[in-house]
């Protein structure tokens, strides 16, 4: 895994004295969506905030491009490039479209134009562009979601990590943010989607894994879309 952009290798994280995450191992490379799916309380988002530093690894490694990111606070991993998009979009509701995306570029690594940052997100997501000086809290909630996409993007990260961005989402919108992710892709982007759209993801992504009790039990690629048997299987398992 050491010429991924992302590698989790044996992954371990406890609340107390219950495992949450067991051995999970899996890479992303430049250029990939990688998908995790599974039931709720799988440990999806526990692993995303294992490999942002937002809770601590009990064994295993995350690297970064071969650089181990473990004992990193959250800041720091940031902006060695991996930017996660939570569940819950948590924006600024009080601040504009604009302003939010200007906070994102906090964790810039390089020291390019913030108008350029700012023109490709708008190139993206045209809508902010139009609302570009609307409270984040009057948008719509696939507006919303959108902002939150950009805000990271803003920061021109390496390893994209996003929870649940379709939750709550109008169907449409849904296609509309799936469409984006694979424009971002083709960019050279690496994406790590956790997702409860699971037919959806599988369809989307180079690969996906099910994720269930922790452990990874499966490992699916497009051609296995249409399979819901299989993997309603693993998630049962």
């Amino acid at each position: 895994m050491s010429d991924s952009a992302l590698a989790v290798s044996e992954l371990e994280v406890a609340y107390g004295a219950v495992p949450a995450v067991r051995g999970v191992s899996f890479a992303v490379g430049e250029g990939e969506i990688v998908g995790l799916i599974g039931p709720n309380g799988a440990g999806k988002s526990t692993t995303l905030h294992a490999i942002v530093g937002l809770v601590p690894a009990r064994g295993g490694d995350v690297t970064l491009r071969g650089r181990s990111l473990r004992g990193w606070s959250p800041e720091r991993i940031a902006r060695a490039g991996v930017a996660l998009v939570p569940e819950g979009r948590r924006l600024f509701a009080e601040l504009t479209v604009e302003e939010n995306l200007r906070l994102g570029l906090a964790a810039r690594r390089e020291n390019g134009s913030a108008r350029d940052a700012l023109a490709e997100v708008f190139a993206l997501f045209p809508v902010l562009e139009e609302f570009r000086r609307r409270h984040a809290g009057a948008l719509s909630g696939g507006q919303q979601q959108q902002l939150a996409i950009a805000r990271a993007l803003v920061a021109k990260p390496s390893v994209l990590l996003l929870d649940e961005p379709s939750l709550g989402l109008a169907p449409t919108i849904v296609d509309l943010v799936f469409s984006t992710l694979a424009q971002i892709r083709d960019r050279g982007l690496a994406i790590l989607l956790v997702e409860q759209r699971a037919q959806r993801t599988v369809a989307l992504a180079d690969r996906t894994h099910v994720l269930a009790n922790g452990e990874l039990r499966l490992e699916l690629t497009p051609r296995d879309a249409g399979d819901t048997d299989r993997m309603i299987a693993a998630y049962l398992a």
